[in-house]
């Protein structure tokens, strides 16, 4: 699974991509610091995931999540943010996202989202 990480903050995309380094069948193709780079990079990358923090410059990971559901329909949406995602749930399916996750919980919580997201890939693919 080719994955393209969205976040304002360079700590976060790294500590990111250090757990998606410990998954298998998992590729950081790339990375962005806002939500319309991200959607730039993702036009040219075609990555399987964008994972996108809610809160960033330009455009939002929610109104970036909307142009990728608009535009780019194929790709998997993780939205993450330090906000309750249970509370933000509405908003996030609302917007497209296939799933959220809790910043406080990323490293535990992420490479179990990330694996439910890849099995449904290879399921409908396979």
């Amino acid at each position: 699974m080719r994955i393209l990480i969205a976040d304002d903050n360079e700590l976060v995309r790294r500590g990111v991509a250090e757990i998606l380094s410990t998954l298998a069948d998992c590729d950081v193709c790339g990375e962005a610091s806002n939500g319309l780079e991200a959607f730039q990079k993702a036009r040219e990358m075609r990555p399987d995931l964008v994972i996108l923090d809610i809160s960033m410059p330009c455009t939002n990971g929610l109104g970036a999540a909307r142009l990728f559901r608009r535009e780019l329909p194929e790709i998997k949406i993780l939205i993450m943010s330090h906000h309750d995602p249970v509370q933000l749930l509405p908003n996030i399916l609302e917007a497209g996202a296939d799933s959220c996750v809790d910043k406080f919980r990323i490293a535990t919580d992420l490479p179990e989202i990330i694996k439910s997201l890849l099995a449904a890939q290879q399921g409908s693919t396979g």
